[in-house]
């Protein structure tokens, strides 16, 4: 375990320091070409071109953040007329050798989904030149040419995320917890934090933030992103002691979040849920009853937008950074809940994006990949 965590906190370092950097050259960066149906001639053109993606140890079907990345990878067979490979991670040790099988399979570009694949992308990567790779939520600045990083600035989003959660909020509790310790999940709870606290400067209140604390870079972690039963237990304790909005910032465990409250729903408790990386009233149907909002990352519509370019020879090392101004993050609508949403706060939340994307509010964290733009 002492082996892992130095494994993550070096890893967390280079993100946060790749992304650093980044944003002195990058702050500009727009949105993606739009995608759209291609014409007949262009499918037919790229009918031998092979798209790929590896996932983490979340897996296709976690419902959040692979799983949006893949679904970008199927619009591309859709819309461009490509063929597509995929392969699913179950451990980390998966990586090197399910990377290394998608550029011996002739893939074009692969993409790898996840920070924790950071190491594997970047060593089979340098081992061959000659194939394009783009990474979701990781920039080293030691990358070869070759390869693409993905990433966004989702406290942007989730500071919109969190001032909703204070306003809405009843008991005047609002918690958070993550997957892991690393940046691409602190990014969100650093966002959220700030979110609650600009509410409560604005209002005049209270409200209380369980899970996470942004100063000291510390709170609630489940240790993985497979351990649904886990984070069910966290949450249950997050209930009790007075929490009624709860922010998962974990893959599928955040399944195991939406059990509590689904429950705690049935006892007559009125708490509610905001999911991660996709719109999880799309995404995760079971839980419609008590989302309120998603912090989205628009990563299907970058997944795409990378193999199209890679298919009209444009392939560049540039990173894409998404945030609320070129639409790379979002909060999703209300959807069932939006009833639960006073008028005047949802003209506030709108406001506030505004205020965010022309620079009138700050949004920071220590892991924005556009810290302070």
């Amino acid at each position: 375990m002492s082996s892992l965590r130095h494994r993550l906190a070096r890893k967390s370092l280079l993100g946060v320091a790749a992304v650093g950097a980044s944003a002195l050259v990058l702050a500009g960066c727009g949105a993606p070409p739009p995608s759209g149906g291609s014409s007949g001639g262009t499918s037919a053109a790229n009918s031998s071109y092979l798209g790929c993606m590896v996932s983490d140890s979340g897996g296709f079907d976690d419902k959040s953040f692979n799983q949006s990345g893949y679904e970008g990878l199927q619009q591309a067979v859709k819309d461009l007329g490509i063929q597509e490979k995929h392969v699913q991670s179950k451990a980390d040790t998966d990586y090197d050798p399910n990377l290394r099988s998608m550029v011996q399979a002739g893939c074009k570009l692969t993409v790898t989904v996840g920070f924790l694949l950071g190491d594997a992308t970047k060593n089979i990567a340098t081992a061959n030149p000659n194939s394009h790779f783009a990474i979701i939520d990781y920039s080293d600045p030691s990358f070869p040419k070759n390869v693409k990083p993905i990433v966004y600035d989702t406290a942007q989003a989730a500071f919109l995320a969190g001032y909703l959660a204070a306003g809405v909020s009843k008991s005047g509790k609002v918690a958070t917890f993550g997957g892991l310790n690393i940046p691409t999940v602190t990014i969100f709870m650093d966002g959220f934090a700030d979110g609650v606290k600009y509410y409560n400067q604005k209002k005049g209140k209270s409200v209380q933030l369980l899970g996470w604390d942004k100063d000291k870079q510390d709170g609630v972690f489940v240790g993985d992103f497979k351990s649904i039963d886990k984070g069910k237990v966290l949450t249950q304790g997050f209930l009790q002691q007075g929490a009624d909005i709860v922010l998962p910032v974990a893959g599928p465990v955040g399944a195991g979040a939406g059990s509590a409250i689904l429950e705690a729903k049935a006892a007559g408790t009125n708490a509610k849920l905001i999911w991660v990386d996709s719109d999880g009233y799309l995404t995760a149907p079971d839980y419609k009853s008590i989302l309120l909002t998603s912090v989205q990352k628009t990563m299907a519509t970058a997944v795409e937008s990378v193999i199209k370019d890679d298919t009209q020879g444009k392939f560049d090392a540039k990173p894409y950074v998404g945030t609320l101004a070129n639409g790379g993050v979002a909060l999703a609508p209300y959807h069932d809940l939006d009833s639960s949403v006073p008028s005047d706060l949802k003209s506030e939340i709108d406001q506030l994006k505004k205020d965010i994307t022309s620079g009138t509010v700050k949004v920071s964290s220590k892991s924005s990949p556009v810290s302070g733009s």
